[in-house]
This record gives C-alpha cells, sequence and structure tokens, in this order.
C-alpha cells in the first residue's frame, strides 16, 4: 500500500562511509526497496523455502534488515531475529529451536554465525551477509555443506526466476521473536500478522487523538534494535504513512552526531539514553558559569510552573524556548516534536525535565513482546501522568487482577493488582511450549507478571513485580533466580540477598544491587 501511495518517497537511508568519514544520508525510495525485496523474495523462494520457512536476521539496524523483513512478509516466511544479548549461546539455539533454515547477517557477525555449525545446520543450509563475505568463510561454511553469499551475489541469485506471492492470512505468524524466560532458556513469541497491524491501527488512533498523527514528511532515527518488538512495530507505523527511516551508523559514540545530521522528527528510546542526554545536559549547565545556569534554571523553573498550571509545552514559555531551550532543541536534531519511552521504566524526574526543556512531547509507554509493544501510552500536555504509562491504547481491554498473597485488591478505593490484557495484539503462543503459554494466556487474557494501580486520570502506573525478574533501563531482562545461581557457584560466597526492593541503575549488563555474605576463610 505504501509503494502505491508514496513510490517516490524516501524510505530507508543511511551514511555513505568515504575516506573513513560518514557522509550526508543517502536515501532509497519505496519502489527502490520494493523492487529491491522482490528480488530477495524470489532468491529465498529458489532456496527451497516457502510459505512457513524461517528465516534469520542477525545484526544491527540497517536497510538491509527491513529490506530482508518485507521480503518475508511478502512470501509469509516467518521472520526469526538472531541476538546474543540473551547469554552466550542463545544465537545457536534460536537457530535450533525456530528450525531456521536461511539466515541473514551483517558482515562483522558472520563468524559468530558459522561458530554455531555443526549443530546449527541440521536446518540451516544458507547464510547471506549483508556486506561481503572473506573466501576463509566460505571454505569454513562448506565445510558443513552450507552455501553462502554476499548480498550482492544473492540479489542476482534468482534473476530468471519469479515466484507468485502465496495467500497470507491475517491469523499467519509473521514472526517469531524471542525474550527472555525466568531461569531457563529464550522463548519463542510467535506473533501474527493480525496482532501487528491492530497495534499499528490503534497507536494510530491514538496519535490522531492527540493531534500528534504522522505524516510523511516524517524522519524516523532507527537505532533501537530491530530484533525487538518496540522498534519493529514503529518503523512498520512509519511505512504505514510513506515516511523515512534513517539508520545510526551502529556505534552508540556517534549516535549524536548521526542525530544532528538525520534531524529526526520522532524519536524512541530507552531510558537509559535518556538518563544518559539528562546527565549530559546538567553536566553542561553546571559548567557553563553562574549567569548562564541561573538564566536556564529561572527558565526551567517558569515553564515547569505554567506546564504544572495547565498549559501546553509549545505555549507555557515560547520566550524560554527561543532563548534558552532551542540549544537543547538543536542538540537533538532541531525537528524532534516527540519523543516516546518505552522498555523499561523511566524515572519521574527525567521525564518531568525532558518535558520541559526538550521542546517536545515526552511520552512513555508500556507493553511487552507478548502483547506486540505498546499496550499503554501517557498523553502530551497531561503532566499529571508524569510517573505512569497512560492510559491504554484504544484497541485493547485491561483490567487487574486481585493478588491477595501481596496483598493487591483490584476492587479497593485505590485498585491494585496484576495487569492483564486482552484483544487482538496478543502473541498466539510460544512456540513449542504451549505449557508456558497456558500459564500466562487464561480465558484469553494475557497475564503480564507486573503489578499496577490505576490512577483517578485513567492512567496506570506500574508499582511492582509478580516474579523475580526485572528489566534494565536499557530493556534487558535480569532473572534474580539466575544471578543468585551463578554466584551461589562461588565458594567464597556464604549466601545472596538480592534488593529487588532498591533502585537499579542499569549503567552496566547487570547493575543489580545485591548483598553478599563472604565466608569468614
Amino acid at each position: 500500500m505504501a509503494v502505491e501511495k508514496y513510490p517516490n518517497n524516501r524510505m530507508l537511508g543511511h551514511r555513505e562511509i568515504v575516506d573513513g568519514k560518514a557522509g550526508a544520508y543517502t536515501w532509497k525510495t519505496y519502489k527502490e526497496v520494493f523492487d529491491i525485496a522482490n528480488k530477495i523474495g524470489n532468491s529465498i523462494r529458489s532456496c527451497g523455502l516457502a510459505k512457513g520457512s524461517r528465516c534469520g536476521i542477525y545484526g544491527a539496524n540497517c536497510p538491509e534488515w527491513i529490506i530482508t523483513m518485507e521480503a518475508c512478509n511478502a512470501h509469509g516466511i516467518y521472520c526469526v531475529p538472531l541476538y546474543d544479548t540473551l547469554g552466550a549461546g542463545a544465537v545457536e539455539f534460536i537457530l535450533c529451536h525456530a528450525e531456521v533454515e536461511i539466515a541473514f547477517a551483517e558482515e562483522k557477525k558472520i563468524d559468530l554465525l558459522v561458530k554455531t555449525l555443526p549443530k546449527s545446520n541440521e536446518f540451516l543450509k544458507t547464510i547471506i551477509s549483508f556486506g561481503k563475505v572473506t573466501q576463509e568463510q566460505k571454505g569454513e561454511v562448506q565445510k558443513y555443506g552450507l552455501s553462502i553469499y554476499s548480498w550482492d551475489e544473492f540479489l542476482s541469485l534468482a534473476a530468471d526466476q519469479e515466484f507468485d506471492l502465496p495467500v497470507k492470512e491475517k491469523a499467519d505468524i509473521c514472526t517469531i521473536m524471542y525474550t527472555s524466560g525466568t531461569t531457563g532458556d529464550p522463548k519463542g513469541v510467535l506473533i501474527s500478522n493480525a496482532s501487528i497491524i491492530c497495534l499499528i491501527a490503534g497507536v494510530d488512533r491514538l496519535l490522531n487523538y492527540v493531534n500528534e498523527e504522522l505524516a510523511e514528511s516524517d524522519v524516523y532515527m532507527s537505532y533501537l534494535p530491530l530484533a525487538h518488538i518496540f522498534d519493529r512495530v514503529v518503523e512498520e507505523l512509519f511505512i504505514f504513512h510513506g515516511a523515512s527511516i534513517g539508520f545510526w551508523q551502529g556505534d552508540v559514540k556517534l549516535l549524536v552526531e548521526d542525530i544532528g545530521v538525520l534531524k529526526p522528527t520522532i524519536m524512541c528510546a530507552v531510558p537509559r539514553v535518556l538518563d544518559r542526554i539528562f546527565s549530559g545536559l546538567q553536566a553542561k549547565i553546571s559548567s557553563g558559569g553562574f549567569l548562564k545556569s541561573t538564566v536556564f534554571n529561572l527558565a526551567y523553573r517558569f515553564k515547569q510552573f505554567r506546564m504544572m498550571s495547565g498549559a501546553k509545552h509549545n505555549e507555557a514559555a515560547s520566550i524560554c524556548d527561543k532563548v534558552v531551550f532551542s540549544k537543547v532543541k538543536e542538540g537533538l536534531g532541531g525537528n524532534v516534536r516527540v519523543i516516546l519511552s518505552g522498555a523499561a521504566p523511566l524515572a519521574t524526574h527525567v521525564e518531568e525535565y525532558l518535558r520541559v526543556v526538550t521542546c517536545a512531547h515526552v511520552v512513555q509507554g508500556y507493553g511487552l513482546t507478548e502483547t506486540c509493544a505498546g499496550s499503554f501510552v501517557s498523553l502530551p500536555n497531561q503532566m499529571s501522568m508524569i510517573g505512569t504509562v497512560g492510559p491504554p491504547v484504544p484497541n485493547i481491554d485491561v483490567r487487574l487482577e486481585s493478588v491477595p498473597e501481596m496483598g493487591y485488591d483490584a476492587l479497593a478505593s485505590k485498585p491494585r493488582g496484576e495487569i492483564c490484557i486482552r484483544g487482538e495484539t496478543l502473541f498466539s503462543g510460544y512456540y513449542k511450549r504451549e505449557d508456558l503459554t497456558k500459564e500466562v494466556l487464561i480465558d484469553g487474557w494475557f497475564h503480564t507478571g507486573d503489578i499496577g494501580e490505576w490512577q483517578p486520570d485513567g492512567s496506570m502506573k506500574i508499582i511492582d513485580r509478580k516474579k523475580n525478574i526485572f528489566k534494565l533501563s536499557q530493556g534487558e531482562y535480569v532473572a534474580v533466580e539466575n544471578l543468585e545461581n551463578v554466584y551461589g557457584l562461588v565458594s567464597a560466597i556464604d549466601s545472596v540477598c538480592n534488593g529487588q526492593h532498591f533502585n537499579f541503575s542499569g549503567l552496566f549488563k547487570f547493575s543489580v544491587v545485591y548483598e553478599m555474605r563472604i565466608k569468614p576463610d
């Protein structure tokens, strides 16, 4: 649909590296991407795959990632993102568990993919690099009877073949997204075409309701992993509107530079990124001298007071925006109008601060892979919703279920309980794990494991977790039982007490507060 409506719009952009330096963004139009995706789809089919086969994608966000995903969509092939942040052996596990037959990977991930052999080649038969392939890699892969191609080689593999597109149904599985379990192997979340389409329709309706509808002129910075549902559905939403998606260089140190060149209008972020922006701003203000610091703080207090009194952010203090806060806006490219935080809780003081100084709507969302990402989103210009995840999106039902063993009563004057969600956005089950599916999907309601509290304005506040599993600020899960088991292997440690009621910084892989009793000897 997007190609028919917006064939010449800019769709996917990346920065060309010339003489070791990144230049301006170069773009492929919707029609150009469509034609390349057709070629990739035909090449995939020429390798023996058909509707219902599995295709793995491994690597940082880039145009080839999206093109491969769209080729899978066209032919009804399950897209299976691969990523190694779930722990050592996760890529090998996913390849084998999902029965992946063909895998695409960025150039620097090819060697890691080869290391999964020979276990993974029970199903895996073809590997494609998003870049080039070395002779050594070809020789290593061929030992196991696999084929390996560079991106350009694979594009022309089925040059003389044209495969008919199969009929797709709403209930057909679109992707298997793996998410961490509390103690065991990663779980494959089956997400259907209907779930993604329904989610996009709901978020689109919400944006229209708050007068922030997307337009074909919007630009999105793609840097959050496409292997997670959060970024994937946002990019699908942009494609639906014929808008533009620009990709980062894959280096967090260069992200600010990429943003400055791309000038996005919409940004999604995890709390760790926003925490860094907050800390950077604080440091810059402190080092700016007494006068600049005083002016900034006075402007902040005035605009904050006006916003708390009900003024919209763009009307609260226009002079302060032009004189003081415009520099913050320029630091984010100059065009950002909406910043959406998701994947983990955003600290209240950071959310409030950024709502005031960025000259943009800063909103927080909540959802899980199993709910196809966004289930709640806070509303722009509603300062009372700071610290909450906002109301539910329009296409789901939500209820709280009492948890008496934890003292939470869903029918109390202050309703608290486990958040349960029902609707077409829900996943179709855990792949090959019907037992786990039955544990969380009961009478059509998905039990999230998160404890929520309804607010008087209809928003939801996350206040606790039913199980001992936590999300760090970069969106990664930490299973307390797993950590306790690992620490328990150290003979010098006598006992471990997890700090589940403390704050987690999430600055590193696991910045979880622990108390350890060390044996005297």
